[in-house]
């Protein structure tokens, strides 16, 4: 059985297409289909089940696509390994991202990779944050860029930095005159929060009720520029992380007052799926951003007297 056998059945289940992953492959999209067909027949098993709409991988058929990445994973980390690092240069780093991670701090970031590294690009997108994970899971993304990482058995979670949440409200409010805030000033004030499902909104519930408070949720939404432009135009107040509001503050349309005591932060992590190996573009972009955008040395001269 050959690796590029493995690599067209892999690339079809992680696009979720056969033309797409013949097109990945440069082979007619017959030619991907009957490549899975041969590889059924091989192992006396149906892998993917067509009768449905859009088809889905088979018990069998998960097992072996999980297997199959772990091979491709090693297969190419070791071919880079073999021909030398100057092979690995040339690579794309793919990123997904939630809405809200700060963009200036993204974009500086992609900027100073591309410097130290031309022959490498990052590709970035955002996402909703179920999105991101899906990506990631199916190989589709290298990393990606969450916010609350809960640990899962199948993802590595590397942290990245933990964004202090605070009060977002318009000027005029009368909670804006406050250099700081306690949680339990919040007790019955107009609330615009996030959809339930999300994980912010979770977090975000779990403080008012350890803080003994209680909002009136009025508008929900599931991403944090809808959140903020409700709270510009007067429909509440809402809790965001202080980065995602620079823009706002900047224009003077959102004020931003922090808890106090401030034990509210919402961590963001770099994601990717356990087992995976990373080249080493991948791994010198996740230290880049570990390091604000500046390559380690640089950091750590900065420090010397």
């Amino acid at each position: 059985m050959q690796i590029d056998t493995l690599k067209v059945f892999c690339d079809i289940v992680r696009l979720r297409s056969f033309s797409r992953g013949a097109e990945a492959n440069q082979v007619l999209q017959a030619t991907a289909s009957l490549t899975v067909q041969r590889l059924e027949k091989h192992l006396g098993v149906t892998l993917i089940d067509r009768s449905c709409r859009p088809w889905k991988l088979t018990r069998e058929g998960q097992v072996f696509y999980g297997g199959c990445r772990e091979i491709l994973d090693s297969y190419y980390a070791l071919e880079s390994e073999v021909r030398g690092k100057q092979n690995a240069a040339d690579t794309v780093v793919r990123v997904a991202a939630i809405y809200s991670v700060n963009l200036h701090d993204m974009s500086r970031c992609v900027r100073r990779f591309s410097e130290l590294r031309s022959q490498a690009r990052v590709e970035l997108e955002y996402l909703h944050p179920s999105r991101v994970r899906e990506r990631v899971m199916n190989d589709e993304v290298d990393l990606g860029i969450i916010s609350f990482p809960e640990g899962r058995r199948d993802l590595t979670v590397v942290p990245w930095r933990d964004e202090p949440m605070v009060l977002a409200c318009p000027p005029q409010h009368r909670l804006a005159r406050e250099k700081r805030l306690a949680a339990k000033q919040l007790e019955g004030e107009a609330f615009v929060g996030f959809d339930t499902d999300l994980v912010i909104r979770k977090k975000i519930d779990a403080f008012l009720r350890e803080h003994g408070v209680e909002v009136k949720v009025g508008l929900t939404f599931d991403n944090i520029e809808a959140v903020k432009r409700a709270v510009e135009v007067g429909s509440g107040v809402a809790i965001l992380p202080r980065p995602t509001l620079e823009h706002e503050l900047q224009a003077h349309t959102l004020a931003a007052i922090p808890f106090s005591p401030q034990n509210f932060v919402r961590p963001l992590g770099i994601v990717y799926r356990r087992g995976r190996r990373l080249s080493p573009n991948t791994e010198a972009f996740i230290e880049l951003l570990q390091n604000g955008g500046s390559e380690p040395s640089a950091r750590n001269s900065a420090k010397t007297p």
